[in-house]
């Protein structure tokens, strides 16, 4: 490792040996903010640079002193005297009085940073969001170049990139204004739910794939960083209100103001919003069967539904191999089960409040001042959640506290903490296995149906002629019984119609009635919406899901605590050193609902992470070369190196080549560590510690069949490990003429240790050879050979004029290799091909005003359809579907109002995103927001 620094400051160290080197940086005067691709000329000659995204120039000049003319368009030019290259320059560009709205500028000035970035970067700015075709910006982001955004439901949208989509985002992280917003329980973003309303968004930047380096372990196939708007840069007041289908009503307020000192400086500035969404979820109705059922979706006896909880295969339900002249037309069946739509609260509601308080401790440095910052987000409401179960979140709340000290570009040193509580929510899967269960033993429930069969229906499919032993004799006269299976099969397929329509009956006797059995209740199935049912509903979600309470209500209240420090350094020898430092505490709280933290057992889990990171710039900055390296130590497993490095190439004046190696972490989840969750079919375990002599599901398959224990096959399954990446990628941005920008790169990723699950059983014998205790484990575990991911995505935006632009984009991503024989199952779960066309249109003239404006804007999405391996329950084939989202909007200078209408999915083309999900259909809605900036 000493080599690899020693060789990155080799590369980086550059020395000047001839003439005089001038930097400095050029900024907004009014926003402070930087501005990128700024000319600054040498006064009399023709020697000149640009300044990179950060506003930043370096400048050789023949001798001092030296008159700089600095420009940019929209803004006034300026000219600055330079006597001593020691000192940075610092040049602040005062704003042309027939530019456009200064928001509009710092906007789309965010988006070129795009350009000199060495990764893939995808950016949303304020403008963007605020014209976004989908209902509102995190949805948008779906229409990204190489993004893939999933709907769980209306209120939990998750977004990934490159691959290994999941509804539980552990392999991507979320920050907002640099506060990671996972879940301190489950370890995974909670998409929007906690975060930011669109009036507070200034801008959002997707970091595609590995980036541990500055981001931390969690930053493993991508970042989502959100940046809110300033008090002191965006003050006044914000009022938006929409309404639309589904009930849908949603409102949000944003206020921020600036407070001088006696001076005139500005010295504090506070906001504060609120946001408030309701309405009517999507349901999910999916009453197919569920992958490898095990039996044909036109089973007499029916079949394991998607979403109907409480259906699943039951050995004792089975009939399929016995001797089907012992029961006549019986094969399999399937317990009636509950819908989710029987379980589930529907209603989606979400309360987000957000208040943050800037204070500059020296307000005569303007923007350049530091500041220290105190905000708290806290965020309430109701939605459904998909993860290896579908689940009913009720009343949940998360809250965060940021503390903060910083000099923007420079240094911070940051604290945050994360908390949340589950309030009233619950598992409506289980819900279902413990009411049936709770109503009749499922053995119990079997034995009745197979009374019933035995008694009412098998004497009428012996009238039909079922197909009887038959007494035959071998050439020698011995006589023996032989069976007709391909009359079996002419039956069967005869009287179809019969015997669906008589395990129609049977299994509406069984859920009403016993047949007389003593000591087997009465009553076989609760029906939705009784009083008997309510009651038992209410009993179990309203109790714990732990051995204590033996009820399916999720207990969390963990939390996490952050602390994060960085300094940029900027020495003579080098342009940039990076240097920082983090520090994690977990401290989850789930009396056992989730964790192993039962019986007053407590769990700690810590980590702490440290890098640096270099950058040179050669040849006038026609050259960009980084390195990094970064230190991650989790309390539970070995200390991680992650090194990364970067090469950009500005062969042309608008060509940008990249080149970068990066490397990331993932340590494993607190569920990966320390989960007991039963969900029914299967017990979800963490795995600390390992697991010895578990039997493989083939052969207890063929053991079944046989009863021969010797057919049995044991394995064992070593301790969680992280979860490592190294990804190779190259890419080239462009500008063709005036009109036409493109952005193009392919990667190649490969995994070490790739974190998935193993299932298998732990069971006891009898002398006998028959189990006497049973149990389905699924384990979390590392994938014993490398999976290696590839792919490719261009994006083309072509501007017909200032108010015109046509873009596209495509993205293709392949799961390269993944070993038949490793029982971990990659769930790479993402499209191979995709693609986005769109039309938007800004500042249309409106011949009701000449301040009045108008825009437009669509996006027709094209997604191939993909096999989504989830739970068992959840894993299936989610069909090829597309979708157009478009708006209008209308703005009205006089009372300061932006009026759009507009709809996700206008043709209401109906599909499902994720297996097990809802069917996600048009969303149209009319907004109506204000704005009015004070000063």
């Amino acid at each position: 490792m000493l080599r690899f620094l020693h060789l990155c400051l080799c590369m980086l160290v550059v020395v000047s040996v001839c003439g005089q080197t001038v930097r400095g940086t050029v900024r907004d005067a009014e926003t402070g903010e930087p501005i990128f691709s700024a000319n600054v000329i040498v006064k009399g000659t023709t020697t000149g640079v640009t300044t990179d995204f950060e506003g930043e120039f370096k400048i050789d000049v023949a001798s001092l002193p030296v008159t700089l003319q600095v420009s940019f368009i929209g803004y006034t030019l300026k000219e600055v005297n330079v006597a001593d290259n020691k000192k940075r320059v610092d040049v602040k560009l005062s704003a042309d009085q027939i530019m456009i709205d200064e928001a509009e500028v710092v906007g789309e000035r965010i988006s070129d940073k795009q350009k000199q970035a060495p990764l893939t970067v995808e950016t949303m700015d304020a403008i963007a969001i605020k014209e976004a075709p989908s209902g509102n910006f995190y949805e948008g982001l779906g229409n990204l170049k190489g993004v893939d955004m999933t709907s769980a439901s209306l209120g939990f949208k998750v977004i990934n990139t490159r691959g290994f989509n999941s509804t539980s985002p552990v392999r991507s992280l979320q920050l907002i204004d640099g506060v990671d917003n996972q879940s301190p329980g489950l370890n995974f973003s909670l998409g929007n739910f906690l975060g930011a309303s669109d009036l507070d968004v200034k801008s959002v930047d997707i970091v595609a794939g590995a980036s541990s380096a500055y981001f931390g372990p969690g930053a493993f196939n991508g970042v989502i960083n959100m940046e809110t708007k300033s008090p002191f840069v965006f003050p006044g007041l914000s009022l938006s209100m929409k309404i639309g289908e589904r009930q849908l009503f949603e409102q949000a307020v944003r206020y921020a103001e600036v407070v001088q000192n006696k001076e005139g400086q500005d010295l504090f500035a506070w906001k504060l919003n609120f946001y408030n969404m309701q309405a009517n979820d999507w349901e999910a109705e999916n009453y197919g069967p569920v992958d490898n059922s095990g039996v044909p979706e036109d089973n007499p006896g029916r079949f394991d539904a998607v979403n109907i909880y409480g259906d699943e295969y039951y050995p004792a339900n089975d009939f399929s191999t016995s001797a089907p002249w012992n029961y006549p037309g019986l094969g399999t069946f399937y317990r009636t089960g509950y819908r989710e739509i029987d379980l589930v609260d529907y209603n989606t509601k979400n309360l987000k409040a957000n208040a943050a308080f800037h204070l500059r401790t020296h307000p005569e440095q303007s923007y350049d001042s530091p500041e220290l910052i105190y905000a708290i987000n806290v965020s309430t409401g109701t939605t459904v959640y998909q993860g290896d179960n579908r689940f009913s979140l009720r009343d949940i709340v998360f809250y965060q506290n940021r503390l903060e000290y910083r000099k923007k570009g420079k240094w911070f040193i940051r604290a945050y903490m994360t908390g949340e509580d589950a309030g009233n929510s619950y598992d409506p899967y289980a819900t279902a296995l413990t009411m049936l269960e709770q109503t009749r033993d499922p053995n119990e429930w079997a034995q009745v149906y197979v009374r019933f069969w035995q008694d009412s229906i098998s004497p009428m499919t012996e009238d039909l002629g079922f197909p009887e032993l038959e007494l035959m004799f071998d050439d020698e006269g011995n006589p023996f019984f032989e069976f007709n299976y391909d009359s079996l099969d002419v039956w069967t397929n005869t009287y179809q119609d019969s015997l669906v329509h008589w395990h129609g009956l049977v299994e509406g006797w069984t859920n009403t009635s016993n047949s007389g059995i003593p000591g087997i209740p009465e009553t076989g199935y609760l029906e939705p919406g009784s009083p008997e049912f309510n009651s038992l509903f209410t009993e179990l979600t309203s109790s714990k899901n732990n051995e204590l309470e033996g009820g399916t209500r999720l207990y969390d209240r963990s939390a996490l605590y952050h602390f994060h420090g960085e300094y940029l350094f900027e020495p003579t020898f080098i342009d940039q050193i990076r240097v920082g430092a983090n520090y994690r505490m977990y401290r989850p709280d789930s009396d056992g609902t989730i964790l192993v933290d039962t019986a007053g057992t407590k769990i700690t889990n810590d980590e702490w992470g440290a890098y640096m990171g270099v950058e040179q710039k050669f040849k006038e900055d026609k050259y960009i070369l980084s390195g990094t390296i970064r230190f991650d130590k989790n309390q539970n497993f070995d200390l991680v190196i992650s090194p990364a490095a970067s090469l950009v190439i500005k062969p042309g004046e608008t060509d940008y080549l990249r080149f970068s190696f990066s490397s990331a972490l993932r340590n494993p989840t607190l569920a990966n560590q320390y989960l007991f969750l039963d969900v029914g079919p299967a017990i979800l375990s963490g795995n600390l510690n390992g697991v010895d002599s578990l039997i493989t599901l083939e052969s207890f398959s063929d053991y079944r069949n046989t009863l021969d224990t010797d057919t049995l096959r044991y394995f064992n399954i070593g301790p969680i490990k992280p979860e490592q990446v190294r990804t190779f990628e190259v890419g080239y941005r462009t500008s063709l003429g005036e009109k036409t920008y493109i952005d193009a790169g392919y990667y190649f990723s490969e995994y070490t240790d790739f974190i998935g699950f193993n299932i298998g059983i732990d069971a006891v014998f009898s002398d006998n050879g028959l189990p006497t205790d049973l149990q389905v484990f699924r384990y979390s575990a590392n994938s014993q050979s490398k999976v290696r991911t590839q792919g490719f995505s261009i994006g083309i935006n072509y501007y017909l004029n200032n108010n015109f632009v046509v873009a596209g984009n495509y993205s293709w991503n392949q799961l390269v290799t993944a070993d038949e024989d490793d029982p971990i199952i990659p769930a790479f779960n993402t499209p191979e091909h995709k693609y986005n066309v769109s039309l938007s249109a800004r500042d249309l003239d409106s011949k009701w005003g000449k301040k009045n404006k108008w825009g437009f804007g669509i996006n027709y999405k094209w997604i191939q359809g993909f096999i989504f391996e989830g739970s068992p329950q959840f894993t299936g084939f989610v069909p090829t579907y597309d979708l157009v989202d478009a708006q209008v909007n209308y703005y009205v200078d006089k009372i300061n109002c932006t009026f759009k209408v507009g709809a996700s999915n206008v043709l209401d083309n109906q599909q499902i995103q994720t297996f097990g999900g809802p069917r996600v259909g048009r969303l149209g809605y009319f907004s109506i927001l204000y704005e009015l900036k004070t000063l």
